[in-house]
């Protein structure tokens, strides 16, 4: 496991981002974590999460000209990534899209920098992969490429079939997705961590019933 993944994870526990216990899922299945990227909700932990993304991104290799964040989690996400990006000496315009139209000033739906080029999405996570759907669909109307999309966790587990949501994104538009940090990831955390091991059976049991292979 990569450092900064385990690093990531630390992170997200500190902040109980990421909790452990029993939670129902918007699929319905009572799940042994939770992760809740709102709780990113100050300056300094949006700060870290930012070079996070950043970190997962340039270790990807997507090739990308420009951010897009989908409403609403999104927009501080592709903000935050793009400045993390410019600490790094990589300075990259970013847009993002309103949920209403805006009908006076400079209308539509779209602010920032105009879609152009290779644009890589970045969002909170993937569940029914609606707003890349909606995502792709707004940067193809404007000319533009869709390049991948970034996200904070993938849950690997399956979706309506036997593909996970995350695979099935990929699939369905052609794009590669990057996580900071995925499902196998926080089990090899747990398998790690002598404080968290007695949640560790309950979150393998989860994956053996609902989750995919990579």
């Amino acid at each position: 496991m990569s450092d900064f993944r385990q690093d990531f994870i630390r992170f997200a526990l500190d902040k109980q981002v990421l909790k452990f216990g029993e939670f129902i899922t918007k699929a319905g299945r009572k799940s042994p974590y939770f992760f809740n990227a709102g709780l990113f909700n100050d300056g300094a932990s949006t700060l870290s999460l930012s070079r996070f993304y950043a970190r997962s991104i340039v270790e990807s290799g997507i090739a990308f000209d420009m951010l897009f964040g989908p409403a609403y989690k999104g927009i501080i996400l592709a903000a935050a990534a793009g400045m993390a990006l410019a600490e790094q000496g990589r300075n990259v315009p970013f847009a993002y899209n309103r949920k209403e139209a805006k009908d006076h000033g400079e209308g539509g739906t779209l602010v920032g920098a105009p879609l152009q080029g290779k644009v890589l999405i970045i969002d909170d996570v993937i569940s029914a992969g609606t707003s890349v759907r909606e995502s792709v669909e707004l940067i193809r109307a404007a000319g533009a490429e869709p390049a991948g999309v970034a996200i904070a966790l993938d849950r690997m587990e399956r979706g309506q079939g036997e593909l996970s949501a995350v695979q099935e994104v990929a699939q369905q538009h052609g794009l590669p997705v990057v996580a900071i940090a995925t499902l196998k990831d926080l089990l090899g955390f747990l398998e790690h961590s002598t404080e968290l091991a007695a949640h560790l059976d309950a979150v393998r049991a989860y994956r053996a019933q609902y989750g995919v292979n990579d």
